[in-house]
């Protein structure tokens, strides 16, 4: 099958074997992927991953359960053991022997087809489009603070960056009915925000004042950290949504003196960002800026590494 591959280069391949289901699981003929600033950061050695790349995805079930058979899904990237302690208790996401599609241990969806586990498949409305439903994971991502923190009881709250993460983090704010200032250095993507009615700013006009109640970090870079040690007032919330390759250390000491929570968030509830999309209230193709073919999933790559590039969908089936 065709299928775009990292191992220390990436490659488009027409030779990849077809995976085989395994118990418990299905298989699944991707209709439409989404690259994401985490497969950028896959081919600077984020995770040491090899294999198949690419996480977002909606997809049509090849291969499994009459139920499932020929739905349109969404799937949850964390592949847990289900048996461990963590799991358990609830926390498959924090299992530590996962798999997680495209970034650890599992090939991911940049690919005609893959396996995943049954328990990890989310149906899709028919009211969602499989462009609206391409963004069902990361939205998730975005949802996941609401989880996490009580950012309805806070009065200021402040998102950095104007990226992918940032624009949907920004969205599912304000479907909450919270006014959060977006920060980002890209007027066009800014506007982007403003047509969703989310109030923003430019960097360069952006003065932090140590007053945040809650600063999110979507900003995918070190830097925007320490942006955000210096935007958050003393006791308040940084949330960390950012992953990259990185080495060297930072100044953490204003956390302590400033007794500054961080809270690390990643992947979230499918049901609310899917329940989201079918109801309107997160409005998310706007933010497509490119489409390619798996063909040309290469090209793609390249496309969404470009800083006026917001999503890039690559299209499978």
């Amino acid at each position: 099958m065709l299928a775009l591959c990292y191992d220390k280069k990436i490659t488009l391949r027409s030779d990849y074997p077809a995976p085989v289901p395994e118990a418990g699981e299905v298989l699944l003929a991707v209709r439409v992927a989404g690259v994401c600033k985490t497969d950028l950061e896959i081919v600077k050695g984020y995770m040491g991953f090899t294999g198949v790349m690419g996480h977002e995805c909606v997809a049509t079930v090849a291969h499994g359960p009459a139920s499932w058979l020929g739905k349109r899904v969404a799937v949850e990237i964390n592949c847990p053991c289900g048996r461990c302690g963590l799991c358990r208790r609830g926390l498959g996401n924090h299992c530590p022997t996962r798999g997680v599609l495209g970034i650890d241990k599992r090939d991911g969806v940049f690919a005609e087809l893959v396996a995943v586990p049954a328990a990890n498949l989310h149906a899709i409305p028919d009211s969602v489009s499989d462009d609206a439903a391409v963004f069902v994971e990361p939205l998730a991502a975005a949802m996941q603070i609401f989880e996490q923190v009580p950012v309805e009881a806070f009065a200021r709250c402040i998102i950095l960056g104007d990226g992918r993460l940032g624009q949907l983090t920004a969205r599912a704010f304000k479907s909450r009915g919270l006014d959060a200032l977006l920060v980002g250095k890209h007027e066009s993507k800014l506007a982007l925000a403003r047509g969703a009615d989310v109030r923003t700013v430019l960097l360069h006009e952006f003065s932090p004042a140590a007053d945040a109640d809650v600063v999110v970090d979507a900003t995918g870079s070190p830097a925007g950290f320490d942006l955000a040690m210096r935007t958050v007032r003393p006791r308040g919330v940084i949330v960390l949504k950012s992953t990259f390759a990185a080495e060297g250390g930072m100044n953490l000491a204003p956390l302590v003196i400033n007794e500054v929570t961080v809270v690390g968030s990643r992947c979230g509830p499918f049901d609310k960002a899917i329940a989201a999309l079918a109801d309107g209230s997160v409005q998310v193709t706007d933010l497509i800026s490119a489409r390619l073919p798996l063909t040309r999933a290469n090209e793609a790559l390249d496309l969404a590494a470009r800083p006026d590039m917001m999503k890039v969908l690559i299209d499978i089936h």
